[in-house]
């Protein structure tokens, strides 16, 4: 079995962890490592294992409890693993392979400082889990929360999502909406003797195309909301005129909303259609909450570097219990599931050393 150095250099750290081939629900090996790591070269923590995630948290009895999570599981290897390191004069100093992004870079970050800080300001609670790159019903957070939910609590969370070394408070909620038309089929030599289907989508992607987005400040992040087409489906044959069609709209929507607000809101906007609307998928958003004592103080060591997230992420479950989240780790989003997936090894060494700053008396 590959062992952890957890008192390496994070870049080191993180090279290790991408060379360790996780893809989701193919987490054991990874889940081994990283338990032995923490159960060896740690102090004071107490490690359990739950399916293929590893927590450990300390008990120190103090003011407040900082949470660190992050998945163990990436996207399918696309010829991008082992890791390998480049320096040029464009890019510097870059760790490439399957992870490095999203999020075995964070990953290394929470280990080492872990195994390293021995004067802690706060107490730690360690979730390293598994399933995040899938369905929702497979993610492991999901089976922590029912099975050990004594092990969600803190003052605040730190998710070591990609973020470029900001830190993204919150996130936005998603809606996934299905208008369909139906008309009557006909040849279409003869199309008046039809309903064209297809022909009653126009004025709903005339009034999408007309949306002005709202923007919200929130904390003094800025969510900015869209909604848009994301897939069309219709006709037959070339030569019929179609009794069906449909569309997908997505919404992302600022964390203020509601998932039952965002509902109403999307049927206000495209009601009066022709079209029999049906949500298919929804995930509430999570305010950045930075007000509370321990965000305020995370903000402060980034040295007030911080702005909304955009997308949605694993903070919302957090949110969901009342806990203030954030996204921060190393890496570029836009380059996480990639095959060129690279992180600028700078960006784990300046999330180490604010993390560290902040975590330590």
């Amino acid at each position: 079995m590959p062992r952890l150095d957890l008192h390496a250099d994070p870049i080191d750290l993180t090279a290790a962890l991408v060379d360790i081939p996780s893809v989701s629900q193919d987490e054991s090996l990874i889940a081994d490592v990283v338990e032995a790591a923490l159960r060896e070269q740690t102090t004071g923590f107490e490690v359990i294992r739950s399916g293929n995630s590893v927590l450990a948290r300390t008990n120190r009895g103090l003011p407040s409890r900082v949470m660190l999570a992050g998945h163990l599981d990436t996207v399918p290897i696309a010829d991008n693993v082992p890791s390998r390191r480049t320096v040029d004069a464009v890019e510097g100093d870059v760790l490439h392979g399957c992870g490095t992004v999203d999020m075995k870079s964070g990953d290394a970050v929470f280990l080492h400082l872990a195994a390293t800080i021995s004067d802690l300001a706060h107490d730690l609670t360690l979730v390293f889990y598994d399933c995040e790159e899938i369905a929702a019903q497979y993610n492991g957070l999901g089976r922590i929360e029912r099975e050990l939910p004594e092990w969600l609590q803190a003052d605040v969370a730190v998710l070591g999502e990609p973020s470029g070394g900001f830190i993204e408070a919150g996130c936005q909620g998603t809606l996934r909406v299905r208008l369909t038309a139906s008309g009557t089929r006909a040849h279409s030599a003869r199309s008046w003797l039809g309903d064209n289907a297809i022909h009653k989508l126009a004025p709903l992607l005339a009034r999408l195309a007309d949306y002005q987005p709202r923007s919200v400040d929130i904390d003094g992040c800025v969510y900015r909301e869209g909604l848009s087409a994301v897939r069309i489906s219709g006709g037959v044959a070339g030569n019929v005129v179609p009794d069906a069609a449909d569309v997908d709209v997505n919404f992302r929507f600022a964390p203020d909303r509601s998932v039952e607000q965002a509902i109403a809101h999307v049927r206000e906007v495209l009601g009066g259609l022709d079209l029999d609307l049906e949500v298919t998928d929804s995930s509430p958003g999570a305010l950045p909450g930075l007000g509370a004592p321990a965000a305020a103080a995370l903000i402060e060591a980034a040295g007030g570097q911080f702005r909304a997230k955009y997308g949605w992420t694993d903070v919302s479950r957090f949110s969901a219990l009342g806990i203030p989240a954030v996204n921060y780790g190393p890496g570029d989003p836009n380059l996480a599931h990639k095959r060129d997936e690279r992180v600028p090894v700078q960006q784990i060494t300046d999330v180490t050393a604010v993390l560290r700053g902040y975590l330590s008396a």
